[in-house]
């Protein structure tokens, strides 16, 4: 009933002058209520946008895939299904990144499934760059060796085993250290 009556205009001025927390609650609440398509997306997104700027990056990734479950076309749905996957990634969700790729690719035809791996593959590798950069060195290594389950190229996987190496040592983490030293022996 309510959504028949509440146009985008009307919401955002409901929202106006609110509170990050009073408009997320107003929101999550017009969710509940029947809208038209592109009523219910705009609200997605007003609350992706909030739960992204508040530092919620799982709540807003789930924002964008509600947006892809409602969406019509594939390129929509493969956009926000890559949306929410770079932001699992930031917020270190790596099996909800992996089922929101999942569900990317299942909408894709092939050449799209290329660059929609190629696009996460360097999520990962951006997000472990600022791991490094803010000295978190131990969720660095995580993403890192994330990457080394992915394709990727031996170029690529010796630079990332090189830089695996130098955060086990810095980390302390010498049995990790040991076994990915004697791994990359073996291999050259």
């Amino acid at each position: 009933m309510l959504g028949e009556m509440l146009s985008k205009s009307e919401i955002e001025e409901n929202l106006c002058g609110k509170g990050d927390y009073v408009q997320i609650d107003y929101l999550d609440r017009l969710l509940k209520e029947k809208f038209p398509r592109d009523t219910k997306k705009f609200i997605y997104l007003k609350l992706a946008e909030i739960h992204e700027g508040l530092g919620m990056l799982n709540e807003a990734a789930k924002m964008h895939e509600g947006i892809a479950a409602i969406s019509v076309t594939f390129s929509e749905k493969i956009k926000t299904f890559v949306k929410a996957t770079e932001l699992y990634i930031k917020a270190g969700f790596f099996d909800k990144a992996d089922y929101a790729m999942k569900n990317a690719m299942a909408e894709a035809n092939a050449v799209e499934r290329n660059e929609i791996y190629i696009a996460i593959k360097n999520f990962y590798k951006r997000q472990a760059e600022a791991y490094e950069k803010e000295l978190r060195r131990n969720n660095a290594a995580r993403i890192y060796e994330k990457l080394l389950e992915m394709n990727i190229s031996t170029i690529e996987r010796k630079e990332i085993k090189e830089k695996l190496l130098k955060l086990y040592e810095k980390l302390g983490k010498l049995k990790e250290f040991n076994l990915l030293k004697k791994f990359e022996e073996r291999e050259f």
